[in-house]
């Protein structure tokens, strides 16, 4: 899952922490070995990379981690709540949970995908030795729908790199114009990163920027970054509303999937970034926004609160007009948007 939107980002910033700091310690990855070698592994004597290359959530996958686990591992972590249901010959188990979307949204899902989000879930709470969550909102609602003891779970909270995601300076004011050349980026717009799916409330964040329009701020366009198609519940509304309306579609601009190195730029460009998601078990765009020092409104569920502090601008994400006014505000008021901005 090393390119899987969130916990690819996850991996991407966690593996290079860890694998170098414990050098005696021998790693065996699983996943994709030529991309394993060419990006995690290339230069350490002591990570193996086991080529693993089945459908996420497939009946092949179990039996390909069953196969290719070694014997005797000390440690096993699955960093998604995907784990191995065959008996493995492993003496420590942890998991990596971020949400239990697919538990408090069960209504949403296919009788196909409900079995195996109950299964997946309960059998990884309950046969992992210790559960790692991102925020003590998604403990909560782990202990909620599961029943586990809280005893067995550590949060351990996300974070960003510093280095990457920063206001820009001169030499990268040069990449930020090169960026809006290469994309075809508007001069002022309203920033959306994340995926398509129904919990992310585009159709929301689209029908409050229809608001804004007829508030007198056609100057702002909205930008949509993010992976658009291949997800188990993507939300075809959103597209709908693009196509029934030709004056947003002249205003929206759908980028698709972008680099995590072409991102803090998209963030440094931005006005501000909207985010009205409906469940996050973290929310790393909001974070990854205010390190760039771009305003963020968000929806005050969830993880947000939790991750965004009192830094960001919080809107009810079930009501259209409040996140038009959160918008609204942030982008006509210069002293809450500083405000912000230093917060």
């Amino acid at each position: 899952m090393l390119n899987s939107s969130g916990i690819g980002t996850y991996l991407q910033y966690l593996l290079p922490c860890i694998l170098p700091s414990y050098k005696n310690v021998r790693f065996n990855l699983l996943g994709n070995r030529t991309r394993l070698q060419q990006s995690i592994c290339a230069g350490y004597e002591n990570i193996t990379p086991i080529d693993c290359n089945s459908k996420v959530y497939s009946v092949a996958e179990q039996i390909e981690l069953f196969r290719k686990i070694p014997p005797g591992t000390d440690l096993f972590w699955s960093p998604h709540y995907n784990i191995p249901l065959l008996p493995v010959k492993v003496r420590k188990r942890i998991v990596t949970i971020h949400d239990v979307y697919h538990l408090a949204f069960y209504d949403q899902l296919t009788l196909t995908q409900k079995a195996y989000a109950k299964l997946m879930l309960n059998t990884a709470v309950r046969i992992s030795d210790r559960i790692i969550t991102v925020s003590d909102f998604s403990r909560s609602e782990i202990i909620k729908y599961t029943g586990i003891n809280d005893s067995k779970i550590t949060v351990i909270h996300n974070g960003v790199d510093a280095g990457k995601f920063k206001p820009a300076d001169g030499n990268m004011m040069t990449v930020v114009n090169d960026l809006r050349e290469k994309f075809n980026l508007p001069e002022k717009f309203i920033l959306y990163a994340g995926n398509v799916k129904p919990h992310k409330n585009l159709k929301r964040l689209l029908n409050a920027y229809a608001t804004l329009l007829k508030r007198g701020l056609e100057n702002y366009c909205l930008v949509i970054v993010g992976q658009r198609q291949g997800f188990i519940t993507s939300d075809s509304d959103v597209f709908k509303i693009l196509n029934d309306n030709s004056f947003l579609r002249e205003k929206v601009f759908f980028i698709g999937h972008i680099s995590n190195e072409d991102l803090p730029y998209f963030y440094n460009s931005a006005s501000i970034l909207a985010f009205p998601s409906l469940y996050e078990g973290f929310g790393l765009p909001p974070l990854e926004a205010m390190a760039c020092g771009c305003p963020v409104v968000v929806s005050n569920a969830a993880s947000l609160p939790e991750v965004c502090g009192d830094a960001a601008c919080y809107v009810d994400p079930y009501n259209v007009e409040s996140i038009a006014e959160g918008m609204y505000k942030v982008l006509t008021d210069e002293s809450l948007r500083q405000s912000l901005i230093e917060k």
